[in-house]
């Protein structure tokens, strides 16, 4: 086993990672990294840590070497993270149009199907209708003739 990765923070670093810790707007992962830091430097060792977090070991001492090299912007998710869309503007309102233009009334998954089969781009059934829902523009076709609806 190799030595004992612990480090030493500053009376401002403290302050600022107690605030970090307690604020509303900051993602919980990075306040669990603040909490690490606080932790290992009151002399916790790594595997208390981890064991009080529910982490593996290893990843506490990720966050320590990454508050080393990085410092507090170590402690944030790097950009880029999550999936991404498969969709563009442009397809939804090319969505929006067609169906405001031609008389049949689309179902969601004949919107999917068409979205497929016409620009390539394949979403399910229930996210194009989340997707729609979300920029408020679901189609109800009994109101097609006066404006799109949120149902």
């Amino acid at each position: 086993m190799g030595c004992r990765l612990r480090i030493f923070l500053t009376d401002d670093e403290k302050l600022t990672l107690e605030e970090l810790r307690k604020a509303k707007t900051v993602p919980q992962r990075t306040k669990d990294r603040a909490q690490v830091l606080l932790l290992n430097a009151r002399g916790l060792k790594n595997e208390q840590i981890a064991q009080g977090l529910n982490w593996a070991i290893s990843t506490v001492r990720q966050t320590l070497h990454r508050w080393e090299k990085l410092g507090l912007g170590g402690l944030w998710d790097a950009p880029g993270r999550g999936g991404k869309p498969r969709y563009s503007e442009d397809d939804l309102e090319y969505l929006e149009n067609s169906v405001m233009q031609e008389p049949v009334n689309y179902s969601s998954k004949q919107l999917a199907n068409k979205l497929a089969s016409e620009r390539q781009v394949y979403l399910s059934a229930d996210r194009l209708r989340r997707v729609l829902k979300q920029r408020g523009k679901v189609i109800n076709s009994r109101q097609k003739a006066k404006s799109t609806q949120v149902i």
